[in-house]
């Protein structure tokens, strides 16, 4: 059964892209912003990993490799996981390198200290 989402079972989405490709995506973005790297080289890291993804969900699983739909659907889900890596490890940086400028402001942003 194909979802919207997922091509044949939940739980390998769960499974492969959420964990395993979120993982991967988060480290990623923690990369990216230690080595203090725009977000536009973030951006081609996560199209190469989604790519990884949607092979992992074909060759073990027996998906579908050259699905515009589910590669889309697993590049999202690496986008957003690696944006919040990169911009937690950024807010920790700027916080504790710069602690007389700024204070954090919730897990992923940070403010000018008044």
């Amino acid at each position: 059964m194909h979802g919207i989402l997922y091509e044949d079972n939940f739980v390998n989405f769960l499974i492969v892209t959420v964990i395993l490709g979120g993982a991967a995506a988060w480290m990623t973005g923690r990369a990216r912003a230690l080595t203090w790297r725009p977000y536009a080289t973030l951006l081609l890291y996560l199209v190469i990993l989604a790519a990884a993804v949607r092979f992992i969900h074909f060759a073990p699983l027996e998906g579908t490799l050259l699905s515009v739909h589910y590669y889309l659907v697993d590049f999202a889900v690496v986008l957003i996981i690696g944006f919040l890596g990169y911009r937690h490890t950024r807010m920790k940086q700027m916080t504790s390198r710069y602690a007389w400028l700024f204070k954090p402001v919730g897990p992923l942003a940070w403010k000018n200290n008044d």
